[in-house]
């Protein structure tokens, strides 16, 4: 029979008693339960966090096999907040999990009114932009992850800059519904223009596949153990929000790097300015192919 103190027994000596408490009784949200999103929720729902809403628009498809924890045979052609609900419902019986769809922005004001901790497992940039403006607006945290080759974890705190101001994406100051695929291809290569300047992503990846995948000509190429361990770092963020701890991680983030073994920050801002109009033509090269 389940019992939720035997369940968590183990987790004492990593966090106390007090801690698991809160674990179990913090809200959040989770939107986007497939590849890093997904491994996020399995962590949290193994850790004792208990009260979640999780939101995705797609189903299970067989592609999603290589990464995406929630996703076997079984699960193949079912919603994934569904399903991935099912299958934590299957760890912890008593968890409170709202399932969300498509629908999720409507209800996005009623989430963050109670849940302060938002992951964000999307890779849209529109639900990206509700997301965390609707986070400012109600004063919640948001853990995410870049598009990267190597994991990557940032956290952006009320009051931070949001990565649509930290990486200057073309949709500052424009309303949700004017954004244009010109929009998210901009912000894609902002974004991607980051993870080169910043990390070693570029030596640990095919540059031209990525090239392709920057110019629009192919899906982003995804690897079990990256995704796997981006959601871990993420999980890990919760948890440090929940119980009150401090971390390090800022919004600007960092990348794991599993190749080097070694923690990779954002270059200081001077020496940034000078790299990036080269990062830049690098990036644009890799483009044309």
């Amino acid at each position: 029979m389940f019992d939720y103190g035997t369940m968590t027994t183990r987790n004492i000596g990593f966090v106390s008693e007090a801690e698991q408490t809160r674990l179990r009784d913090t809200p959040v949200f989770v939107c986007g339960v497939g590849g890093m999103g997904g491994a996020c929720l399995m962590a949290l729902v193994r850790a004792g966090f208990t009260r979640l809403v999780i939101a995705d628009l797609d189903a299970f498809e067989v592609s999603n096999l290589n990464r995406q924890l929630f996703a076997t045979l079984d699960s193949v052609g079912r919603h994934k907040a569904e399903a991935s609900r099912d299958q934590c419902l299957r760890i912890n019986p008593q968890a409170e999990i709202e399932v969300l769809g498509a629908d999720w922005p409507d209800h996005l004001d009623r989430i963050l009114a109670t849940a302060k901790i938002v992951v964000n497992g999307t890779d849209d940039l529109v639900a990206s932009l509700r997301l965390y403006r609707g986070a400012r607006a109600s004063g919640a945290t948001v853990i995410d992850a870049y598009a990267s080759p190597l994991p990557s974890v940032f956290v952006t705190r009320p009051g931070d800059p949001m990565p649509e101001e930290r990486l200057r994406y073309p949709t500052r100051g424009k309303p949700i519904e004017a954004v244009s695929d010109g929009d998210r291809a901009e912000a894609f290569l902002r974004e991607a223009e980051h993870v080169m300047l910043n990390s070693a992503s570029r030596h640990h990846i095919d540059l031209a596949l990525a090239g392709e995948v920057a110019a629009g000509r192919r899906s982003r190429m995804s690897f079990a153990p990256m995704v796997i361990s981006t959601g871990m770092l993420m999980a890990y963020e919760a948890v440090q929000l929940a119980t009150g701890r401090s971390s390090r991680t800022d919004c600007r983030g960092w990348f794991l790097n599993v190749y080097r073994n070694r923690v990779e920050r954002p270059l200081p801002w001077p020496f940034a300015m000078l790299m990036r109009p080269l990062v830049r033509r690098a990036l644009k090269r890799m483009i044309a192919g």
